[in-house]
């Protein structure tokens, strides 16, 4: 077992690579809308009761879940609230980038207009940044069914609205039955405008799915895919291409796509040198936060501080900000390690 480092993690300069923007919502605002919008929704409106909600039997029971809060999202001002408060609680984790991945087709087919959802977003990353001094970016994830349509309108919202802050495209929704390479076209268009490639992949099946998201999408990260450790393979080509992924340990006991921490492929991923960057996922929804996921790792990966400080680098490294904002970052956390 790692040492407490609670301390030196909650100072250690920070990006998170693989966040959701509804998944984020805290108790209190999620508890805040439910009572809103009441009788309109099985959410409790008593953040004590949210911790029994958000309590999964497995995967497709975590999606229904999620659904369930994605739809309490209702207009540009829910939007951009829970826009800023991602903002405002990442950076009091001392995160200073996140790439947060976005639905939009969920809120534009609940009734937001595409433009006033970007706007709201737009806004709310102007603000977080003037007001926490964090740098937010998005990801349009294509969400779950009803397929082609929800592909088609995210490309579409993407490539037509394509607010300031958009850097990738991304694939999100069961896994299981849904072949990555059915969305081939869409990710060739977004790459083709300049989006990155960051499908979810390997998460709750088996490796095919990255091998599809690597080969069919031209995937450049991999959400989570931690079924890779289970095909020599695959981790080869991985670490040969150097292609990340986007590790949310607590998220994948949670989901139950693996039984426990001390069974997590993370070690295993590492060992085999695949590059590997730790993230927070849905936090509230899994009682996380980045910090906690940072000891997480230290546990299971026998890290001290300087350890960890890596681990930090090797986020900035595969994020996706700007070459200045990558040394900017690095600086600092190069000066906070030293000084410990």
């Amino acid at each position: 077992m790692a040492p407490d480092l609670t301390h030196f993690i909650a100072g250690l300069p920070k990006v998170e690579l693989h966040v959701h923007h509804v998944g984020s919502a805290t108790p209190e605002t999620v508890a805040g809308l439910a009572a809103r919008y009441a009788g309109s929704t099985a959410v409790p409106a008593d953040p004590a009761l949210l911790a029994d909600y958000f309590t999964f039997t497995d995967f497709p029971h975590f999606i229904e879940v999620y659904l369930s809060v994605v739809d309490l999202v209702r207009d540009a001002e829910d939007v951009a609230t829970l826009t800023y408060d991602i903002g405002a609680g990442l950076a009091a984790q001392a995160v200073r980038y996140a790439e947060v991945t976005l639905s939009p087709y969920s809120s534009i087919k609940r009734g937001i207009p595409a433009e006033a959802y970007c706007e709201a977003v737009e806004d709310a990353r102007r603000r977080a940044a003037r007001d926490h001094g964090i740098e937010l970016r998005w990801c349009f994830d294509i969400p779950g069914p009803p397929w082609p349509e929800s592909a088609d309108m995210t490309l579409e919202v993407a490539l037509k609205q394509r607010p300031e802050g958009l850097i990738s495209f991304g694939l999100g929704g069961p896994e299981a039955g849904v072949s990555r390479a059915q969305f081939a076209e869409h990710f060739a268009a977004a790459r083709a405008a300049g989006l990155h490639s960051v499908p979810h992949a390997g998460e709750s099946t088996g490796p095919q799915a990255i091998w599809e998201a690597v080969r069919h999408l031209g995937a450049e990260r991999i959400g989570h895919g931690i079924a890779a450790a289970r095909d020599p393979e695959l981790m080869d080509h991985l670490r040969e291409h150097d292609i990340a992924l986007e590790v949310c340990p607590t998220s994948n006991v949670c989901t139950r796509s693996v039984p426990s921490l001390a069974e997590h492929p993370l070690p295993a991923l590492v060992a085999a040198g695949v590059p590997v960057t730790v993230n927070s996922d849905d936090p509230p929804m899994f009682s996380t936060t980045l910090n906690r996921e940072y000891q997480v790792a230290a546990d299971l990966l026998d890290l001290d501080e300087q350890g960890l400080a890596e681990l930090a680098r090797q986020a900035v490294r595969y994020s996706f900000l700007d070459a200045a904002g990558k040394a900017a970052v690095l600086a600092e956390i190069d000066s906070y390690a030293a000084g410990r």
